[in-house]
């Protein structure tokens, strides 16, 4: 069974290439000043322990934020301004409570916000929700951000279309079961019709398994239908198992090494800015953690 809690791969490479993304797209956001309603449908705990052999069972931040780090630090190289107002963002919360701390996307966009801004965390998981719930309460943010204990699929439905007619939604759940990526193709068909010119930002893991192989095909279908624009884009930092077609599928493949390889983002309604910003930085990521020669991104956009 495949399963992708925050908490067991925080700071790793798909945490990078998502919240990279993420940081991309509510910088070019938050320029207007309008207010933005920013919904996130699986927040998970929020902030997490990164050093490594700590409680974040199986953790792979060795392979993404600490790679990245050392990495370019040895390189001596100019980082692009994506990736640098990323490591701004993460670099934000190292040594809080005297110790390093990787901020989930909850803490991201919030630290991101404007006072006009408002954030809407989904969690299902008990402790999971006990422990955001606390993180949250410590950054005194008042109504400013709100936590549901809800299934953040049904819970979008009531907050879209928003008042401003400005929304941002994160949807990136554990995969854990088959079903949950029937349920983000049909929350985003009906989020489409409800509000067709909010930003919706789906991240998925790139695995042998037929429903992952159909996600981003099954989205850009859906943002065609509404003649909208969309952007996918995936990296991959060392060889693993790849399906390439589901007609291939076997469901006794299992990836050479240990961990997720790859994973991707699709992107509905992306700001100008983010296909340029990732065409620079995504060679970056490759480099510095890119494991072996199938290491590589693939970036596409349509209208």
């Amino acid at each position: 069974m495949f399963s992708y809690r925050h908490a067991f791969h925080a700071g790793n490479h798909a945490d990078v290439l998502k919240h990279t993304v993420l940081v991309s797209i509510l910088s070019h956001m938050t320029d207007k000043a309008a207010g933005l309603l920013v919904v996130d449908t699986h927040a998970g705990a929020g902030l997490y322990p990164m050093e490594i052999g700590s409680s974040t069972k199986e953790s792979e931040v060795s392979e993404g934020l600490h790679s990245l780090r050392t990495r370019l630090q040895s390189s001596g190289e100019t980082v692009t301004e994506a990736l640098q107002n990323y490591l701004k963002v993460v670099g934000a919360f190292r040594g809080q409570g005297g110790s390093a701390i990787y901020p989930g996307s909850p803490f991201i966009i919030q630290h991101l916000l404007r006072e006009q801004d408002k954030l809407k965390l989904f969690e299902l998981h008990p402790s999971d929700i006990r422990a955001l719930d606390g993180h949250v309460a410590q950054l005194r943010a008042g109504r400013q951000v709100a936590v549901l204990r809800e299934d953040g699929f049904e819970g979008l439905k009531k907050f879209i279309p928003p008042t401003t007619r400005r929304g941002l939604v994160l949807m990136d759940p554990s995969y854990e079961i088959k079903s949950d990526y029937m349920r983000v193709t049909e929350s985003i068909s009906d989020a489409l019709k409800r509000f067709s010119t909010g930003t919706y930002l789906i991240w998925y893991p790139i695995i042998p398994r037929p429903q992952a192989h159909s996600l981003p095909k099954n989205l850009i279908r859906l943002a065609q239908q509404v003649r909208k624009p969309w952007l996918h884009t995936t990296l991959r930092i060392k060889s693993g198992a790849v399906q390439t077609n589901t007609a291939d599928f076997d469901p006794d493949k299992r990836p050479k090494q240990g961990g997720l390889s790859a994973s991707g983002m699709l992107v509905i309604n992306p700001p100008y800015t983010l296909k340029e910003a990732l065409q620079q930085s995504l060679p970056q990521m490759v480099q510095w953690m890119g494991q072996d020669k199938q290491s590589g991104f693939t970036l596409e956009a349509g209208a």
